[in-house]
């Protein structure tokens, strides 16, 4: 399978031999085990005080009052402690000693990131996930002069010179306020993801100011950057020592 470059003025500069890894089986459901037990790492382990709802003193009063048999205040009638009564503990409460991290074998892990790097090449694919590209083919390899790129808008020019840039132009019109208590709560605004960009040794600062675009190097790229929310055939930007790397590690 071959690819052409491109340079950074959309012209082609010559072809690259792609990895065998782009010719990887497509395998969804290990993409969506690895993607979640990646992001399971993240959790935060929450639960309630030890003693919650348990600390009152009360006791039952007994037969012959037509009162059902559970502790109450000594002060009054309301019940405390058990945890069908108003005021009660909880039944059965989070607890921080739970086991969040989901496990995945370390070959599934691995067949999962090489299928997730194949489905960037199915254009198919890539059209299913809503991104936006000119042409017949998703893949779009630039020549290394695109990881020297300082300014962003040169990189917006390069973007636009190979017909990808109306895919970040989508994920900025889709920045939107979220419905819900999350708005509250750190993660007000919602946008979506655009096109991965994969360099051979550091992230393309120049991108950080595009809405939705990743840059990451090839050496720190993982599933979650290739599948978003566990959907595989992002569009993907590589430049061709990015593409050697990953032959290499391969």
């Amino acid at each position: 399978m071959k690819a052409q470059i491109k340079g950074l003025d959309g012209a082609v500069q010559g072809e690259i031999d792609l990895p065998a890894v782009f010719a990887e089986e497509y395998r969804p459901d290990l993409i969506r085990k690895a993607v979640i037990a990646s992001q399971s790492t993240r959790y935060q382990p929450h639960g309630t005080y030890v003693n919650a709802g348990v600390e009152s003193v009360g006791t039952g009063w007994g037969s012959g009052r037509g009162a059902s048999h559970v502790p109450r205040l000594h002060n009054g009638s309301r019940a405390v402690k058990v945890p069908q009564a108003r005021g009660g503990r909880a039944a059965h409460p989070p607890k921080v000693e739970k086991v969040l991290i989901k496990a995945i074998n370390k070959k599934e892990k691995a067949k999962a990131i090489r299928s997730a790097i194949a489905a960037t090449v199915n254009a198919e694919l890539v059209r299913e996930r809503g991104h936006l590209f000119e042409g017949d083919d998703s893949i779009v390899v630039m020549d290394n002069a695109f990881e020297a790129v300082v300014r962003t808008q040169d990189l917006v020019r390069a973007l636009s010179a190979v017909g990808v840039y109306a895919d970040v132009e989508k994920a900025k019109d889709s920045h939107r306020v979220r419905a819900g208590r999350g708005k509250m709560r750190g993660r007000r605004y919602k946008q979506k993801k655009s096109l991965l960009i994969v360099t051979a040794d550091e992230p393309l600062a120049a991108a950080r100011n595009l809405a939705g675009v990743d840059a990451v190097p090839v050496g720190a790229l993982n599933v979650e950057h290739l599948a978003p929310g566990t959907h595989a055939g992002r569009l993907t930007v590589w430049t061709a020592g990015a593409i050697q790397r990953l032959e290499d590690r391969s």
